[in-house]
């Protein structure tokens, strides 16, 4: 286990492998673990280092921040790998995000744009009205603090949103939101609600990935068409037996999908 301070509190990541940087960033209630059979196989397959962070209010990473109202937002999570790669001297690199992760990813490459090679987004919303309404409502904070106090609903809530995917997906998310604070798991996901990147698409210089699978019932798959006609550098590909966790739902075909990106 690794981490890096900053001034609003400590990242955790975890890393495989040797060679060139490629940096992965996880969805809401999530952790770097989403990533783990990526990462495996990536470093075995490629002489690439591979980076898994744990966004502030997640995972290992720090859940208070240091006096401070909490960063838990897509552009402060831009901000925090932007300070992570400056901390590790990674100059640029090929960032991938799952879920939140994705539309972070994107940001990242807009804000900091000399900071990314390629961009790889797995289910992302570019508008986060696209996302499930159950998700949406955990946005409003009263609503989401009612939940919390009741353990028995978050993981009924969960349940019920992810009742299609593998017993493997529930177990990982109802361990991982067991790691997420209240103001990172209500404050995100009203954040990433309101977030709305279509518009700046259009201003991005390098080559884009977006992974969708075709039963996805988080983010609606039709955000796939959004990215493939705003930003000029794109492709899509679509994944007919996944829902949310296409690397968890057909992982073969998803690794190769990414390595080949990465590739050419």
């Amino acid at each position: 286990m690794s981490s890096m301070v900053t001034p609003q509190g400590i990242v955790h990541y975890e890393s495989y492998g040797r060679g060139r940087a490629v940096i992965l960033l996880h969805g809401w209630i999530n952790s770097w673990g989403v990533w783990e059979d990526f990462m495996i196989h990536l470093a075995e397959s490629a002489p690439y280092k591979i980076y898994a962070l744990d966004f502030w209010g997640f995972g290992e990473s720090a859940k208070t921040m240091r006096g401070q109202t909490p960063p838990f937002k897509v552009s402060a999570y831009s901000q925090m790998v932007d300070q992570f790669m400056e901390a590790l001297g990674i100059e640029r690199a090929p960032v991938f995000g799952h879920s939140m992760g994705g539309t972070v990813a994107l940001t990242l490459a807009l804000d900091f744009p000399s900071r990314v090679t390629k961009v790889g987004v797995v289910g992302s919303p570019v508008n986060g009205e696209s996302l499930n309404v159950f998700l949406k409502m955990m946005g409003v904070d009263w609503m989401a603090r009612t939940v919390w106090r009741a353990p028995f609903l978050v993981f009924s809530f969960i349940r019920i949103i992810l009742m299609r995917d593998p017993t493997r997906v529930r177990q990982m998310v109802l361990r991982d939101v067991q790691q997420t604070s209240i103001e990172s798991f209500c404050r995100s996901i009203g954040d990433l609600h309101h977030t709305d990147l279509e518009a700046r698409l259009a201003h991005l210089r390098v080559p884009v990935l977006g992974v969708f699978g075709e039963h996805d019932v988080i983010v609606d798959p039709k955000e796939a068409r959004r990215l493939a006609e705003g930003a000029r550098l794109a492709r899509v590909e679509m994944m007919p037996v996944s829902g949310h966790f296409p690397m968890l739902d057909d992982p073969a075909r998803f690794n190769e999908t990414l390595r080949h990106f990465l590739q050419n």
